[in-house]
């Protein structure tokens, strides 16, 4: 029964999905992000492991390490954090669209054009400026766990914030030089490098 539906599937998505063309802005950009986000994909099978060892610990050796705890938390953190600019790049991110799927190309453009300055970039903005006397406050005070064995030096884990959203920001500027190409034909846009995205 499935089978019967998937061609169907398949080519109302095709038919959905367009490709905004890349531009000199964008490629530098993109390839950044795209080099940061698979450095950081190790953190999946890092915390894992971690995941998998503070089990053994517990329920086989009968302790466990607070540190390693909450280092799970803030690997789990970190890796979603830095994970925001890759997955908008692929753009992998969660849409609306039973919307988006009726508009023409140009309309899913606009879309994407007024989202971007009216949504994801103020809140860019707002993050990184309240993240920035958050981590300075923890730096200042060379905060640390409150719970004994816990992990010291919170400053680095709470910088993770600036450090992720300055590339979500980097990561929605390329975005913009790409719709605004797309749109207006500014800047310039250029032949496709042929990067299919993750696989």
């Amino acid at each position: 029964m499935a089978n019967l539906h998937a061609p169907k599937e398949g080519a109302a998505a095709e038919a959905a999905a367009f490709s905004l063309p890349e531009t000199a802005i964008s490629r530098p950009i993109d390839a950044l992000v795209r080099r940061i986000g698979e450095a950081f994909s190790w953190i999946w099978a890092i915390l894992i492991v971690l995941i998998v060892g503070n089990v053994v610990l517990r329920y086989a050796i009968g302790t466990n390490f607070v540190a390693l705890e909450e280092l799970q938390w803030h690997l789990y953190a970190i890796g979603f954090m830095m994970g925001l600019s890759y997955t908008l790049l692929y753009d992998g991110h969660v849409r609306v669209d039973v919307v988006a799927e009726k508009l023409s190309h140009r309309g899913r453009a606009w879309v994407e054009l007024v989202g971007l300055l009216l949504f994801l970039a103020p809140f860019v903005y707002v993050v990184i400026m309240d993240a920035i006397p958050f981590v300075e406050r923890a730096w200042r005070l060379n905060e640390t766990s409150p719970a004994p064995g816990g992990l010291p030096a919170r400053w680095v884990s709470k910088a993770v914030i600036i450090v992720a959203f300055g590339f979500l920001g980097l990561a929605a500027f390329s975005r913009l030089s790409r719709v605004t190409a797309f749109l207006f034909g500014t800047p310039r846009p250029r032949p496709a490098s042929g990067d299919a995205g993750p696989t």
